[in-house]
């Protein structure tokens, strides 16, 4: 591959831009840990919005995709898809309840909900759990993106992607706090969209590809096309749809759709001008990480079956990939290394621009756990000029950490798979914290440790081959649901074993939060608003809105227009009905 001087001067351009923008907000961001983390909460909508989009565009994602289309076909994409109802209830629930908490972070919650020893020591496991374990898994995994487009675009090796990429990384998120984060973020988005949608329309119309009426009737495309897995399989079918849809969106914690909302989403919510703000900021997010973002990344999925028909064609073609990086999700990588000049220097710099994004979002929110809900909890003395700084260090560590978690890494597909098993279970819990008095500390605490728990026992001893599988008691497709089962089962005993949390605190966190409905009866007699109900109703709405333009935006490159032109009927439809619902619920 040929990089030419119009392509560093694109790299280098981007660069300069992001780090100008660091040290224009290095000033503000290191008054305080306020601006650091929050910016000051004065953001509108687009702008968190469009960060929200750009945090998840990550390098990791479009190898993601490729892993699941060249494996599963385009129905495959369902195991993430199937989070839209996630995104969705905390778009018209939970994003109301978030900034009307007004906590610093979504760990500040169980200061509001819980008390006693017991809620004391959840805040601060929590925080080295979501904000070191979980956060450290996700970076880990948009660096071994980068470790592979390094090797197969650039030719360097592992380690030197690590040691170059994370320390720009590190000195831009150090630097500019959270404000700087978002204001790359909308530069950064708009280039990462225009890299992909570049790069799919030049590798689709390339000689061996043929145009888009070529791909799709391949016969290697061809059986990978539905959107929806083939019936007549059962195993796919349980697998690739039902437990999606039926399970795994409302069961497990996973970054960027979290149950009852949190992590980096909860972050930006919290830093919002008001309500409404944060309620349009997700919607926005939602529409465009679901309905347009997938398509380009899938059409360069679909066309490298064709050039690449498995990981030996790949391996031969890249013989100085290391065989320990060789999989599916290399393929992405393999179809960008022929761009033209110029607009690989495009795609360079947004797949750059992606992960500096991806990775300076995950750096603030997960040291912002670790200032807010660790140090400053054991060190309440300290300044803002010395918890800005620890934040710093952290941000470091968090970096330092990921990039060696990376270079022990095969595919995406296999950080994807784990991360999800890791959080089954604990989704319900996280929702329902928020509608049933009865739930207390040792409710969390139980359910993320047997979750994590069960989860290595299966993947790591030989109780997963004993249990699931061809020689097991029970088909591959079950253990997820079996996580789900005994964590939830776990959980529930727990709650009802251990003694409620304390009257007065569940009072204060029912009033703050004007909270009602059957399972705060016992705290409140508050008449029930309805606005669950209504939220429920608006998520089913914009669900269809949602799928519709999804479905409607494949069929349209699958040059099947009548039926298109249906779905999009469909989606105007639903987005009518869903402006007659929100307008009966405030978000004032």
């Amino acid at each position: 591959m040929h990089i030419g001087f119009i392509d560093y001067l694109i790299i280098g351009g981007f660069l300069l831009v992001i780090l100008g923008i660091g040290l224009y907000t290095s000033r503000s961001a290191s008054k305080n840990t306020s601006e650091f983390f929050l910016s000051g909460r004065s953001m509108p909508w687009w702008l968190l919005g469009f960060s929200m989009v750009a945090t998840t565009f990550s390098t990791d994602t479009p190898n993601l995709v490729t892993d699941i289309v060249r494996d599963q076909g385009v129905a495959g994409n369902w195991v993430w898809w199937a989070f839209l109802l996630t995104g969705l209830l905390t778009v018209f629930v939970f994003a109301r309840l978030w900034r009307k908490s007004g906590v610093d972070t979504d760990m500040g919650f169980y200061q509001l909900r819980y008390s006693g020893k017991a809620a004391s020591f959840l805040h601060e496991f929590r925080a080295v759990y979501l904000g070191l374990i979980f956060n450290v898994l996700a970076m880990s995994g948009v660096t071994l993106a980068a470790i592979k487009i390094g090797q197969v675009m650039l030719g360097i090796s592992p380690v030197t992607v690590v040691v170059v990429a994370g320390l720009v990384t590190v000195f831009f998120s150090a630097l500019g706090g959270f404000k700087g984060v978002i204001y790359t973020d909308f530069i950064l988005f708009i280039a990462a969209m225009a890299g992909s949608i570049g790069a799919a329309y030049f590798i689709v119309n390339q000689p061996d590809i043929g145009g888009l009426q070529a791909l799709i009737t391949h016969e290697n495309v061809a059986p990978k096309l539905g959107m929806l897995p083939d019936f007549s399989d059962t195993e796919s079918l349980i697998l690739l749809l039902i437990i999606p849809l039926a399970i795994q969106w409302w069961s497990t914690w996973y970054p960027g759709a979290e149950p009852g909302g949190g992590g980096y989403v909860a972050q930006r919510m919290l830093a919002a001008k008001d309500e409404s703000h944060a309620v349009g900021a997700t919607f926005f997010f939602n529409i465009m990480h679901y309905a347009f973002r997938p398509w380009p990344w899938i059409l360069v999925a679909l066309a490298s079956l064709i050039r690449y028909p498995d990981i030996a064609s790949i391996s031969a073609a890249f013989p100085a990939v290391e065989a320990s990086k060789l999989g599916n999700d290399l393929a992405y990588s393999a179809m960008l290394t022929q761009l033209p000049t110029g607009l690989l220097g495009l795609v360079l710099a947004s797949l750059g621009a992606a992960y500096i994004s991806t990775l300076s979002s995950h750096l603030n929110w997960g040291a912002s756990y670790l200032v807010y809900d660790v140090y400053a909890k054991h060190r309440p003395e300290a300044s803002e000029k010395t918890k800005v700084r620890m934040g710093q260090l952290a941000t470091l560590l968090l970096m330092a950490v990921s990039g060696f978690v990376a270079l022990q890494l095969q595919n995406a597909k296999q950080l994807f798979d784990v991360i999800l098993m890791f959080g089954a279970g604990t989704g319900l819990l996280f929702m329902m914290r928020w509608f049933w008095w009865r739930i207390n500390a040792w409710s969390e605490i139980s359910a993320m440790i047997i979750s994590g728990v069960v989860s290595m026992l299966l993947a790591f001893t030989s109780v997963g081959p004993m249990l699931f599988g061809s020689e097991g008691l029970m088909p591959g497709y079950m253990q997820y649901p079996f996580i789900v089962l005994v964590t939830t089962a776990t959980w529930v005993a727990v709650t009802f074993m251990t003694p409620a949390e304390n009257p007065e605190t569940l009072k204060k966190f029912v009033d703050q939060l004007e909270l009602s409905g059957p399972g705060w009866k016992a705290i409140t007699d508050r008449k029930s608003s309805g606005f669950l109900s209504r939220g429920i109703l608006s998520m089913l709405y914009g669900c269809v809105l949602v799928y519709g333009m999804l479905f409607a935006v494949g069929q349209l490159l699958y040059q099947k227009y009548s039926q298109a032109a249906l779905l999009f009927v469909v989606a105007v439809a639903a987005g009518i009905a869903l402006r007659q619902a929100v307008k009966k619920t405030s978000f004032s």
